[in-house]
């Protein structure tokens, strides 16, 4: 008799934008390799799309009309509206969540997944830690849950993924067992992925380069050309790649080269939401909350928060002198500076003395 292959089961936690492109390589991984599953779970927040439930538009059409519109999900991805029914049998989470959420989702699954399960964190941003503070999503994940809990981040534009343009994305895993089973799940023809130990890092560099990228867009909003943007992503890396080794020391500088680091800096600096947000800002005056309902259908900018829970961290520190960009882009969002501040606020940037 032939032994038969244990095939894991996956559910993705979260069905935005990011989450449903994600959901359609998965979906489709899993029902070509042996090892996986056919069927996905994807966890969705259940909302009424003109009088009828968005779980199940998704498993009738195989489309999620509100946040990937015009994209096929394979058959075999299922749209669940409750979390601990989506999650109870898996054998890999894949966290895809906007990261303010993480906390509640972990203390619904806690006791009702298996003890043997790992997690696979796609979320860009922080936590504010209990007494102050950064806590990393992914160290949240293992603490609330007691399972491993791996990273992904990259130059990973949504819409771009899923029309399948050629891109890459870094793995951060030190588990060098799950680290393979991982990278089968995720990897497509034109979705390359490099597995890297260094999680933590990886994991900063997700969040840190939304804040440079509202940076990149006061720069666009105040009709400054490409040196001027050089120049705030250089400085934006600089900081990053000194924020990671003042708070989490230990890291590889080669992690930044990833396509985590730099790559995901540009892409995210020439065309995210983030940037394209902080350019409305600029040109329109309104608020980010207002922009944010308009925009991106009501959905949260992550670098305006992200920025808030590192000046948190920075101020603790007495710091934020030594982070000019990111304290910038703090004290504009909050309204303590204008948009027009911003050069000055990074002409005597560390850097340059």
């Amino acid at each position: 008799m032939a032994e038969k292959i244990l095939k894991n089961r996956v559910c993705i936690i979260g069905s935005g934008n990011w989450g449903s492109a994600i959901a359609k390589i998965v979906g489709r991984n899993a029902a070509r390799l042996p090892n996986f599953e056919d069927r996905v779970t994807m966890w969705v927040y259940e909302e009424m799309i003109e009088g009828k439930k968005l779980t199940e538009i998704i498993n009738e059409t195989h489309e999620n009309v509100k946040y990937l519109p015009g994209h096929k999900l394979p058959p075999n991805v299922v749209a669940i509206p409750e979390v601990v029914d989506a999650a109870k049998d898996a054998d890999l989470l894949i966290f895809v969540v906007p990261h303010q959420f993480v906390r509640t989702i972990c203390s619904t699954l806690l006791g009702k997944i298996k003890p043997t399960a790992a997690a696979l964190s796609l979320i860009k941003g922080f936590d504010i830690a209990e007494g102050g503070g950064i806590d990393l999503i992914s160290h949240i994940i293992t603490r609330c849950l007691k399972i491993p809990c791996a990273v992904l981040m990259g130059a990973n534009i949504a819409s771009e993924v899923a029309e399948e343009k050629f891109c890459e994305t870094t793995i951060g895993c030190r588990d060098v067992l799950l680290a393979p089973m991982m990278r089968d799940i995720i990897q497509t023809e034109y979705f390359r992925v490099v597995v890297v130990d260094d999680e933590d890092a990886v994991e900063i560099c997700g969040a840190l380069k939304n804040i440079v990228a509202v940076g990149a867009g006061f720069v666009d909003g105040l009709g400054f050309g490409d040196n001027t943007k050089a120049a705030v992503i250089r400085l934006g890396l600089m900081e990053m790649i000194k924020f990671v080794d003042v708070f989490y020391p230990g890291s590889k500088l080669s992690t930044f080269f990833e396509s985590c680091g730099v790559a995901d800096l540009i892409t995210t600096c020439y065309g995210g939401r983030n940037r394209r947000v902080a350019e409305a800002f600029v040109k329109t005056g309104r608020s980010i909350k207002e922009l944010e309902d308009e925009m991106l259908n009501g959905q949260k900018l992550q670098g305006p928060i992200t920025a808030e829970e590192v000046n948190h961290m920075l101020a603790n520190k007495n710091m934020e002198n030594k982070f000019p960009l990111f304290t910038a882009v703090f004290r504009i969002c909050r309204g303590e500076l204008k948009p027009s501040d911003f050069i000055n606020c990074i002409r005597s940037h560390p850097e340059h003395m």
